[in-house]
């Protein structure tokens, strides 16, 4: 995005104000103005230390309205498990043979899912799916016998999401496109699961910050309490 058009993007937003997040995604949507429709993103600001592991923040959301992106589902599985993941709508499903594919860079999928018994053959491929955050993990539901329902949920909308190092954790929650209440919806159900991740060494404020922004726009700092259920807030 130019200067200009950045400029012009960030009029009317106070860089230092707290908006309520139904504004906050108002001022978003009339901001994403790129010829095609503009990813709506989040950033959470926890009060967590990533390098100790009590402070480990990772899970995954299943967002109401899904988010408007395609995801090619790769599934490691043999047998019937194979057949189920083909069935559900996985794109790639494979044993020996994907490991082999991917091994020689070919990595045709967005999410990762893989039966128990096949992790020790996924697990040589830790150092080429682990920096690219397709390694399939039990904690996010990727590492099951249910293939049918993982392939699912990765094609309806689940976003696996985890803390990077200052503390923030990122994630998509929808399209431009989206009719306003239903991306309000998405960013409460994803804050709400990373408020359920909430791991037993935080201390203090966990959640300390949210901002939400499109992929081209200005990011707009959301008001906390208005992203939070009633049994978050204690009411």
């Amino acid at each position: 995005m130019s200067g200009k058009r950045i400029n012009k993007a960030r009029e009317g937003i106070d860089r230092i104000k707290l908006y309520p997040v139904d504004d906050a995604v108002k001022m978003v949507k009339e901001r994403a103005s790129a010829k095609f429709d503009e990813s709506i993103e989040i950033a959470l600001n926890l009060g967590v230390d990533p390098k100790h592991a009590d402070q480990m923040v990772r899970g995954v959301v299943n967002l109401p309205n899904g988010t408007g992106r395609t995801v090619r589902v790769g599934v490691f599985a043999r047998g019937a498990k194979a057949d189920e993941a083909k069935a559900a709508g996985a794109d790639v499903v494979g044993a020996e043979d994907l490991v082999t594919l991917v091994q020689g860079g070919t990595i045709d999928f967005d999410r990762c899912i893989a039966t128990p018994d096949m992790m020790g053959l996924v697990g040589r491929l830790g150092k080429v799916l682990g920096p690219r955050g397709l390694m399939p993990n039990p904690r996010v539901g990727t590492v099951t016998m249910d293939v049918a329902a993982a392939v699912k949920a990765s094609k309806g909308g689940a976003v696996e999401f985890r803390v990077e190092k200052a503390g923030i954790v990122q994630g998509l929650v929808g399209k431009a496109s989206f009719d306003q209440g239903k991306l309000v919806e998405n960013i409460k159900a994803f804050v709400d699961a990373v408020n359920k991740a909430k791991p037993a060494g935080a201390k203090g404020t966990y959640l300390q910050r949210v901002a939400i922004s499109s992929s081209q726009g200005p990011g707009v700092k959301v008001e906390t309490a208005t992203v939070m259920t009633a049994q978050q807030t204690g009411t």
